[in-house]
Parts: C-alpha cells; structure tokens; sequence
C-alpha cells in the first residue's frame, strides 16, 4: 500500500476546516453530533482524507457513546495503531494506513468476536453505499 503525502495546505484544499482538525490535527468531534454515530445504511465507511476502505457496515455497532463504533477494520491493515498518551490518557490511536489520518481510538471494551471498540470520528469517514463488499 503506497502512502498518500500531502502538505497542510494540500490537505486544508480538500478537506472542510472541521475535517482537516480531526484528521490532521487530531481533533475529536463532540459525541452524538458526527453524521455517522447512528447511521444504519449497508455499505463501506472510507477515509475522508484518500478514499481507503475502512470499515464495513457490518461491523458497526452502537456503542452509546455518540461516536460511530466497529468491533473491527474491513481488513487487517486498513488502519495502524499508535499508542497515544495525550490529555494524561494512556490509550490506542487509530491511523489510516495509506494517508495517516486522524481516525479515533480503539478500546477493549467492544462486542464478540474481537472484544474490540473502535470509536471513530465521523469527520474522518466518507460513506459508499454501492460498495456492499
């Protein structure tokens, strides 16, 4: 997978000014106020910054915590994890794998099978519902 390289400005050109605080500079938008925490509609959930493949419909749950959750990635190595001690929080940063974007965290607080709760920012996340795979 070929990393996508912008500059801040190239970034700011694409994304709105709240899109670009989430992804680029780590922000994290105010539950239950994202466009996608309650989302029900099948299809892919795509990296607003490069359009990679994230997360699948299927693996949304609601979590109760106004942010959009999954108990996994669409594949393996669709996201990277950081460890990310910020605010005096130990706790697990979650990338896209192509662009590096600001998705959320991940929890082991999640559902069967993997016990496993990415919460992620809605701001980070484009939805493609012709994509049903």
């Amino acid at each position: 997978m070929d990393k996508i390289i912008k500059s801040a400005d190239e970034w700011r050109s694409l994304l709105t000014p709240e899109q670009y605080r989430v992804t680029r500079d780590k922000g994290t938008e105010r539950a239950f106020t994202g466009a996608y925490h309650d989302h029900k509609q099948k299809g892919v959930y795509r990296c607003v910054c490069c359009g990679n493949r994230l997360f699948h419909s299927d693996h949304k749950f609601d979590s109760g915590t106004g942010w959009p959750s999954y108990w996994q990635p669409l594949e393996s190595d669709a996201v990277l994890a950081h460890d990310d001690n910020s605010f005096f929080m130990k706790r697990t940063e979650i990338v896209c794998a192509c662009c590096d974007a600001h998705l959320g965290h991940v929890f082991s607080d999640g559902p069967e099978p993997t016990g496993l709760r990415y919460c992620i920012n809605s701001a980070s996340l484009t939805f493609d519902a012709a994509d049903k795979n």
